[in-house]
């Protein structure tokens, strides 16, 4: 028997999965739950990496607990992309880590921006924007807000970078995350040193080894093996960030497969084998985490909008579904505009949300439902048009996340989309992805040239009881209706910066 473990830090917890090679069955599955620091300033997310660590034991035992320890031959992480977890030469963390969603580096993207010769000159260089989102700010306002803590800064991780710290003892880094940084040169896969420079000229001695995708992080510290009981030449595979992960989970490894996230955020990404670059830096353009590339839209009001509509009218998720199919598709033009926590791509930081389309007619709690979960869906489609925009032809969007377990709302994702929308059978998609990356990493440091492409035709699979095809005269409709949510942005852009 052989066992591979796949894990998935993201922003409300840590989820784990057991992976049986043989049979392709999931033999065991553990969660543990972390939270972010309360009372911060707006605009700021920040959690204690300790939190995950902790949660990652947590899940461990849970996992091990069930399966016999010894068949556990490699554990792969997957970890929320773009947060910076700044570390000291003992490796001891100097301050709580930023996250992905914390948009407090506005001036620290624009001052970049300046140093690297404008947002053209810097898509140029790394095939990137500087974005709040992103690491490379985030260092930056390190450096002028907390100047003390920057000159204790030895070396620059992501989040799934400090667990595979934690699991090995080495500092590393695989390509795709690396590109979410902002500071990497997607298209030659290096550190972009005018990047690294405009932030500080001893930066680069604190970015880790980069590694490619299917080479091993390390082997379990002799501590981690005696304290779970695992062998000592268990491997850390390479891992990557979420969606890269996301993308292995899912099977989109290969053209044509597009994955679609409806969590917290919201994420859609396809497979690419040639860089992918946005002229106009809306999609970011990330390496993958399997040798490829994978040009990427992420939104940050996805559940978010639907939560606080439920929330507030006070439907539990029933009555939400019952609300969303008494109103018929688009609301009789109830549009929302869904920048509860500001807004990544389009790139809106300073946006609020906001309803467009209110009468008498409109007035009622279905409608407020329903454009919510509209809502959410146009802000991600706008990603799609622009990701066929660059040459993307999505055939089967394959979703996952908390969003995607109503079949409600994943017919509103075809009819929005325009093309089948399907679910996976196992839904911990990065944690799978974790697990099947270890599995392909273990093969090659064996010396073999297994592909892997292999392992997810084998082991990725769809639920096709949940396939939805769309309807023709609903995605009629949503594509005015996109057109209005977009012309609302625009126009609405100079408002939310005067605020």
């Amino acid at each position: 028997m052989s066992l591979f473990i796949g894990i998935d830090c993201g922003t409300q917890g840590t989820k784990g999965i057991i992976l049986d090679r043989e049979t392709g069955e999931t033999l065991a599955t553990a969660r543990a739950s972390h939270s972010l620091i309360e009372g911060l300033p707006a605009g700021h997310s920040e959690q204690n990496p300790s939190d995950w660590t902790s949660a990652l034991e947590q899940v461990l035992d849970g996992l091990l607990d069930q399966v016999d320890r010894s068949a556990v031959r490699a554990i792969g992480i997957s970890g929320q992309q773009h947060g910076f977890v700044p570390l000291d030469a003992a490796g001891e963390v100097i301050r709580p880590a930023k996250l992905w969603n914390d948009t407090s580096t506005s001036e620290e993207c624009a001052i970049l921006t300046k140093k690297l010769g404008g947002e053209k000159a810097a898509l140029r260089k790394t095939g990137n924007r500087f974005v709040p989102g992103f690491t490379a700010p985030k260092i930056l306002w390190l450096k002028r807000h907390e100047p003390k803590n920057f000159k204790r800064l030895a070396h620059v991780l992501l989040p799934h970078d400090y667990l595979n710290w934690y699991l090995t003892g080495n500092y590393t880094m695989e390509h795709g995350d690396a590109s979410g940084t902002a500071l990497l040169d997607v298209r030659k896969r290096t550190w972009c040193k005018e990047a690294v420079r405009a932030i500080d000229p001893s930066l680069m001695e604190t970015l880790p080894a980069l590694i490619a995708a299917y080479e091993p992080a390390g082997h379990i510290r002799p501590a981690i093996a005696e304290r779970f009981g695992l062998n000592p030449d268990v491997l850390v595979s390479a891992g990557g960030g979420d969606n890269m992960m996301g993308a292995i989970g899912t099977g989109n490894v290969e053209p044509g497969i597009v994955s679609a996230s409806f969590g917290t955020s919201g994420t859609i990404y396809a497979c690419s084998r040639t860089p992918v670059t946005d002229p106009d830096g809306e999609i970011a353009a990330f390496c993958d985490s399997t040798g490829n590339w994978l040009p990427l839209l992420c939104t940050m009001n996805v559940t978010t909008a639907t939560e606080m509509m439920r929330g507030l009218l006070g439907r539990d998720l029933r009555q939400y579904d019952e609300d969303v199919l008494k109103t018929p598709p688009g609301a009789d033009g109830l549009v929302l505009l869904p920048y509860f926590e500001g807004e990544r791509t389009p790139s809106v930081p300073n946006g609020t949300g906001n309803l467009f389309g209110l009468s008498r007619r409109t007035f009622t709690p279905g409608h407020f439902l329903r454009a919510a979960m509209e809502g959410a869906t146009l802000g991600m489609n706008y990603g799609l048009m622009r990701l066929r925009a660059l040459g993307i032809r999505p055939k089967e969007i394959r979703v996952t996340g908390g969003g995607m377990k109503t079949p409600v709302w994943r017919q509103i994702a075809a009819d929005v989309f325009g093309v089948p929308v399907v679910a996976m059978k196992e839904d911990e998609g990065a944690a799978l992805g974790g697990a099947l990356q270890a599995a392909w990493c273990t093969d090659r440091a064996a010396g073999l040239k297994t592909a892997l492409r292999d392992l997810t035709r084998r082991f990725v699979a769809v639920e096709e009881s949940t396939r939805c095809q769309p309807n023709k005269s609903a995605n009629s409709v949503y594509k005015k209706l996109q057109s209005v949510q977009d012309d609302l942005s625009v126009t609405l852009r100079p408002v939310f910066d005067r605020r």
